[in-house]
């Protein structure tokens, strides 16, 4: 019976998570209310089959319920091909996800030749190209085979639209250079394969997170060879205008700031966060400070004061606390006690990871794993309030320390990229056999001269 009782609350939370206003009419801003032109590009060739493409749409079912549909929010549209696209749901069409989600489960299966580069542009023509909202805009093309027909002028075209389009490709019989010359760049975020039909909902979570980034986090970051989608909070908070004395990271180049109790780190939400943030992410600062007392590293604060995310170092005990939303009672608390965090008060440059998913959020110091704790499932932020670094925790005083890096990457993999090679000296210890050398570190071990066997 106890069971049954909090399998029941359990439920009830989850619907009122789907609802997004706040009593004072304030919307919480997240993937599910990120105003996105969504349109699904599905192959119904003859070898897909009548029951493989039942289970596409079961898959399709199960992405889409995950967002608020409406004028203000996400629209989804739908085309199924084969010799001829079909217009199975125009963008726009449906104001609710009920609608929606009966109208995918009506659509019928049509039969025939594989013409994907047809579908993209008969897309951009008729679907993309009649919207009239100026937001973000996604294509996902799935096919089960390789095109009777060329696909990369139509795909270049809407990528030239800003139409940024994801390739899905399912069995053997698909082409990875078609499903590339589909997708954007790089092919490792944007082109996906299942060995079959069934094997689709493997990539259900990974596509909704996918989508998410897309909506969510517009801005890109420049990590090693490649950018990576997410946000650079010392540069949406102006450090470099307001942090007027920079630091060396001797003996490396990389420069710091100095942040004293003079300077304000404070921007509006809705500037620095303007969509939210999405499920999974990877919060990365570089830091360094003498404070003794409770400290928010990093902050999102309701309209009238209150704490919606945070990282705050408590000086006192040496832990180090995360607060997120949660769908319980508004909000969640983690405390990380091992004694390994006590490394961060040793007055000197350490690096803060944290990993958080849609299950748990596991902390890294200095590129080592400490702890894992689990999370209650989360709501969308406000956006109306602020977003602060360095305050004492409850108060607008700000704290006196240096940081070099304070950022969040939308993808969760950053997570096994990312080095801590702004701190002097680092050498990762991850993995004994394989670690994520710096490149400094590197460039000094390939001068070493080992001796002959």
């Amino acid at each position: 019976m106890a069971h049954q009782i909090t399998f029941l609350r359990m439920v009830l939370v989850l619907l009122l998570q789907n609802s997004v206003l706040a009593e004072d009419g304030e919307i919480r801003s997240s993937c599910r209310t990120a105003p996105t032109d969504l349109v699904f590009i599905l192959d119904g060739s003859y070898s897909v089959g009548p029951e493989n493409f039942e289970i596409v749409k079961k898959w399709l079912v199960n992405i889409t319920k995950n967002f608020d549909i409406g004028p203000k929010f996400i629209q989804v549209g739908v085309v199924q091909y084969s010799d001829y696209p079909v217009l199975e749901i125009p963008l726009g069409r449906h104001e609710s996800g009920e609608k929606l989600l009966a109208a995918v489960g009506s659509i019928h299966y049509l039969g025939g030749n594989t013409r994907t580069g047809k579908a993209i542009q008969f897309a951009l023509d008729y679907l993309f190209a009649k919207s009239s909202r100026f937001l973000t805009k996604i294509a996902v093309v799935l096919t089960d085979g390789k095109s009777q027909d060329e696909v990369k002028d139509a795909a270049e075209a809407a990528r030239d639209s800003k139409i940024t389009l994801f390739a899905i490709g399912v069995g053997s019989e698909t082409e990875d250079a078609e499903l590339r010359a589909i997708a954007n760049k790089p092919s490792s975020t944007y082109v996906f394969h299942v060995e079959d039909y069934i094997a689709i909902s493997k990539i259900r979570e990974v596509m909704k997170q996918k989508l998410c980034e897309e909506s969510v986090c517009p801005t890109r970051i420049p990590v090693a060879a490649r950018d990576e989608k997410g946000f650079d909070i010392l540069l949406g908070l102006g450090v470099k205008k307001k942090a007027k004395k920079r630091i060396q990271l001797s003996p490396t180049k990389i420069k710091g700031y100095e942040v004293t109790s003079k300077v304000d780190l404070s921007e509006s939400t809705s500037n620095v966060f303007p969509e939210g943030l999405p499920p999974s992410y990877v919060f990365v600062s570089t830091q360094r400070f003498k404070v003794k007392k409770m400290w928010d590293l990093w902050r999102i604060l309701t309209m009238d004061g209150r704490p919606q995310i945070a990282v705050t170092l408590n000086g006192v005990d040496k832990t180090l606390l995360f607060t997120t939303t949660s769908v319980i009672n508004g909000s969640q608390v983690v405390t990380f006690a091992d004694p390994r965090v006590k490394t961060l008060y040793d007055e000197g440059w350490h690096q803060i990871r944290l990993l958080v998913t849609e299950q748990d959020v596991t902390l890294y110091i200095d590129d080592q794993q400490i702890e894992n704790k689990p999370l209650h499932p989360v709501l969308g932020i406000f956006i109306s309030g602020q977003t602060q670094i360095g305050k004492y925790s409850g108060k607008e005083e700000t704290v006196q320390f240096d940081v070099q890096k304070l950022r969040i990457y939308c993808d969760p993999e950053q997570n096994n990229r990312e080095t801590a090679c702004e701190i002097p000296g680092f050498v990762s210890r991850m993995d004994d056999f394989f670690p994520k050398w710096c490149p400094s570190t590197f460039k000094a071990m390939s001068k070493i001269h080992m001796p002959t066997l």
